[in-house]
């Protein structure tokens, strides 16, 4: 034993450091979506603005956290890693033009990913991809892309709220003018 070093602390201390990176992510969400939440529309400016200074504030203190474990690859691995990357920031860099088509892209990209038996298509090119990386990049990737769903889920509800409330000003305001 090399001075009471063994391979189960030296996994456990990098299972610990990968948790914690997990953790800030999911820390950088959780503001993220606080932010953009309905909720803060139906707030005085005042409160409003209040939580928005503190949201910034926890971001810069959460941004200022550097983890980073690195992972070992062959050759082989990083190219995959580089080319699932790529597809993934495609379909991102396109959100804007087609949010639908992103949205059945990305699900048949999380499809090729998990072991569950998918909802939709799953994206077989992309699932050979996937399969050529580091198992600790297949779930990194697998993790982004359930972000990216729950960000795209959140949006779509927050536009569907926007339209519902629109709609129902415009009732309002044809039901006055009667």
């Amino acid at each position: 034993m090399l001075f009471g070093l063994t391979m189960p602390r030296v996994e456990a201390f990098r299972d610990a450091a990968s948790a914690m990176e997990q953790e800030k992510e999911t820390l950088l969400e959780m503001i993220h979506n606080i932010q953009n939440s309905q909720d803060m529309r139906h707030i005085s400016e005042g409160e409003r603005e209040e939580l928005n200074l503190t949201a910034n504030r926890l971001m810069g203190r959460t941004l200022t956290v550097e983890v980073s474990v690195e992972t070992i690859r062959n050759a082989q691995q990083q190219e995959s890693l580089l080319h699932a990357t790529r597809m993934i920031d495609e379909i991102v860099n396109k959100l804007l033009d087609d949010l639908e088509d992103a949205k059945i892209r990305l699900m048949s990209l999380y499809g090729a990913c998990t072991s569950d038996v998918p909802a939709g298509p799953i994206d077989q090119k992309f699932q050979s991809v996937v399969i050529g990386c580091a198992i600790e990049d297949q779930k990194k990737i697998k993790r982004r892309l359930e972000t990216l769903l729950r960000n795209l889920e959140n949006s779509e509800k927050s536009i569907t709220l926007l339209e519902h409330q629109k709609s129902s000003m415009r009732q309002s305001c044809n039901t006055k003018q009667d």
